[in-house]
């Protein structure tokens, strides 16, 4: 067994469960028995309370949005984390990898590339864990970087007129072994893991590098990323809404950090102390969404050791990622998210409600537990209105109406503020538009947060039915980019 593997296997409470605190049972018990008595009053009950599962799901999502509102409020000061060091008079800064895990990413893998060659922090090293590839990546490698594959298992000589690059060549075992095998070869104080599909601005790395040397206790960090898309009709639709979806989350994310409790990084653009990951074991292969997976035993090594380590959110560090630009795409991927959230839940469910964790146990947890039958409220709580609909419950229907007014009502005017704290938060005023916000708020309620209600009820069937494929990206978006952006001169090794 590597050392590595000795470390996960102390620190995985996977493969050690913790006993569970009778308040963690408690509460989801409690959180089920609610959905139970909820459902059933909307069989036996023929006015507004009919339709408590929808009440409660509102009731809940504004008690979200309050709790966001009131801990982003320090945003409205100017952007926080924007005021990086200077570059010079630092005597140690710290050494920097990247490391791009990829199964068949041929087509957009050179745009990936490229995109870490043009930053201004150039990273001292870039390692492509190339995780059993059968496409053309052996191609793109040696004709573009002149990178001679090395054996299974070997890294390459750095690449001729790239040399901060080279190549870990692997049989395919699924990313989080491939990202393994990296952080165990890639000697540097902080590790980047970088999705193939995913494009850094050029001052990325260096807002991520003075993030880590102004915090020694920060051991995890996620840039905001901003979702790119075909340019379909679909693609274009989907990137609409999927653009302020992911401002709401990262202003989520914000407001858990202020409060200790950030849980979500991005894998495809996240950031790491390697002495920090190799303590708790670094990925684990057996979980769907393994960078969030690994914040949970970060957290937990933290506590148990008492390091104070911290997790962090970067509004200065940008990244550009290749999202779902279809319903069946984007279906699979929510699928998979939201079965990885619950296999993680479950195997941290004893830090439910447990004041040991502090407000991440306390507080943020117990919330992820309600969240784990969230769509279940809520997709339910769709099916109650057309039933009303249907069986010409008029009175009712347009009392549910006048709730889901007053809610998209009370959305909107979360959007807009949102927006402009995301705004001061990131400097970024050019992927979004105050028009087309209006418009989400308005529509997203009748289809796009159904299709995430869906999306997330089939991770309950793929983790119950132990389904562990969900199929492959179409990288659209990138390969459209690729063909503007690659190198077009060949370089051949010497």
């Amino acid at each position: 067994m590597s050392p590595l593997d000795q470390a996960f296997a102390e620190a995985s409470p996977r493969l050690n469960p913790r006993p569970m605190p009778l308040l963690s049972l408690a509460i989801y018990v409690a959180i089920f028995a609610l959905w139970i008595v909820l459902f059933l009053r909307g069989l036996f009950l023929d006015n507004i309370f009919a339709w408590s599962a929808g009440i409660l799901y509102v009731s809940y999502d504004t008690f979200l949005l309050a709790f966001v509102t009131w801990r982003t409020l320090p945003l409205q000061n100017g952007p926080l984390q924007n005021t990086a060091a200077t570059r010079t008079g630092d005597p140690s800064p710290l050494s920097l990898g990247v490391i791009i895990a990829a199964h068949n990413e041929a087509a957009v893998l050179s745009v990936t590339i490229e995109a870490l060659r043009a930053q201004s922090d150039a990273p001292d090293f870039i390692l492509i864990a190339d995780d059993g590839s059968s496409d053309a990546t052996r191609e793109v490698l040696f004709n573009l970087y002149g990178l001679m594959p090395p054996d299974f298992g070997g890294i390459s000589a750095p690449a001729p007129q790239l040399p901060s690059l080279r190549w870990l060549r692997l049989p395919h075992g699924g990313k989080a072994r491939a990202l393994n095998a990296a952080i165990t070869r890639l000697d540097a104080d902080i590790l980047l893991t970088v999705d193939a599909d995913t494009l850094l601005a050029p001052d990325a790395i260096f807002a991520m590098r003075q993030a880590f040397m102004r915090e020694p206790q920060l051991v995890a960090a996620t840039g905001i990323l901003t979702p790119i898309c075909a340019k379909t009709l679909s693609g274009r639709l989907f990137q609409w809404f999927q653009t302020y979806e992911y401002v709401r989350n990262f202003l989520s994310r914000f407001a858990w950090m202020q409060s200790h409790g950030l849980l979500l990084i991005s894998g495809a653009f996240a950031g790491f102390r390697r002495e920090a990951l190799l303590k708790v074991g670094g990925f684990d292969p057996e979980c769907l969404v393994e960078d969030y997976e690994v914040i949970h035993r970060l957290h937990r090594w933290s506590v148990d050791h008492r390091l104070g380590w911290n997790v962090r959110v970067l509004g200065n560090a940008h990244a550009r990622t290749d999202a779902p630009g279809t319903l069946p795409a984007f279906l699979r991927q929510r699928r998979r998210w939201f079965a990885g959230f619950l296999q993680t839940q479950y195997w941290n469910r004893d830090m439910t409600g447990n004041a040991r964790f502090g407000q991440l146990g306390t507080i943020m947890l117990p919330i992820k537990a309600v969240d784990t039958l969230q769509p279940v409220y809520g997709l339910v709580a769709v099916a109650l209105l057309l039933a009303s609909l249907v069986t010409g419950h008029v009175t009712l229907a347009a009392s549910i109406f006048g709730v889901i007014g007053a809610k998209i009502a009370i959305d909107l005017a979360f959007h807009l503020w949102s927006l402009h704290l995301y705004r001061r938060w990131t400097s970024d005023t050019e992927s979004t538009h105050i028009s087309h916000a209006v418009m989400a708020a308005l529509i997203e309620p009748f289809c796009f947060q159904i299709l995430r209600h869906l999306g997330a009820a089939l991770g309950w069937v793929m983790l119950l039915t132990r389904g562990t494929s969900w199929g492959r990206q179409n990288r659209a978006a990138l390969i459209a980019m690729g063909a503007r952006e690659t190198p077009s001169r060949p370089c051949r090794a010497p």
